[in-house]
């Protein structure tokens, strides 16, 4: 039964990325946000070589993954909402909301903290933002936010199904609101009630620090709104600021190579 669920988690996963990669990119092409000055055939090649890469190293370190975790939890019958007896739609429905509070205040804490943003500063060392700029994580990274999201996945006793919905909704989003793409202004005001859009994460991704230390949010907005980190938009506007990492603006930062020893680098 369990060979079966991780066989189906990981079927199901790769059904929602790739749909949802193929349609923002294709979005971007039709409809593109901000005219992009570096190639795609150079970004995409490498950023999605590193997604590649990523995966390997998650399933060679954490095999099971956060859904592993939730099946020993369940099989162990540890983790709050074992011990409470919590009904399983409010446990699926309370571990998705706390999931994704830990995500947002772990962006918080990788921006914060000087070793852990050697490492997040990767992602926003792309000097473009699109898409593929939803998959630019070192593998370091990967591997303590998986950590992370096992320890709390097991404390709690979140539901597998709870975990499999969460893994879904986050990397979806992540792919939607980092796309280059062209939102009406009436329908992003109304999104953006509920959920990031790629004009309110944009900003995070801006030059100027006061900017990236905002908007930390991946799929809904409230945290953000919650704990003061909002920023409506960019003080030069969306077509304005400078996307990346003041320290590093060349073509060859955006090679594998070089995203991979950037957390050496020196600004």
């Amino acid at each position: 039964m369990t060979d079966t669920l991780l066989q189906n988690e990981s079927l199901l996963r790769l059904s929602f990325f790739f749909t949802i990669m193929l349609i923002m990119m294709l979005w971007e092409v039709l409809s593109p946000r901000r005219e992009q000055l570096y190639k795609r055939s150079l970004r995409w090649t490498n950023n999605l070589a590193l997604t590649v890469l990523n995966t390997m190293v998650l399933r060679l370190v954490f095999p099971l993954a956060a859904v592993g975790a939730a099946i020993y939890a369940a099989e162990h019958q540890v983790g709050l909402f074992h011990w409470l007896n919590t009904p399983t739609w409010l446990s699926v429905v309370a571990s998705i909301v706390l999931l994704d509070l830990i995500i947002y205040f772990q962006h918080r804490l990788f921006h914060a903290v000087p070793w852990l943003w050697r490492l997040h500063r990767m992602h926003h060392a792309d000097l473009e933002f699109d898409v593929t700029t939803g998959l630019r994580f070192h593998p370091f990274e990967i591997l303590l936010s998986m950590g992370i999201k096992i320890a709390l996945v097991i404390a709690l006793g979140a539901p597998a199904e709870a975990v499999i919905l969460f893994e879904i909704i986050l990397n979806g989003a992540s792919l939607f609101n980092h796309g280059n793409v062209r939102l009406p202004e009436s329908a992003d005001r109304v999104l953006r009630l509920f959920i990031v859009t790629p004009d309110m994460h944009r900003v995070h991704h801006s030059t100027v620090k006061k900017e990236t230390n905002s908007n930390f949010g991946f799929s809904v907005s409230w945290w953000d709104r919650l704990f003061g980190t909002y920023r409506e938009d960019a003080e030069a506007g969306q077509l304005g600021f400078t996307i990346g990492v003041e320290e590093f603006r060349t073509a060859k930062d955006l090679h594998l190579d070089r995203m991979l020893i950037q957390p050496l680098r020196r600004s």
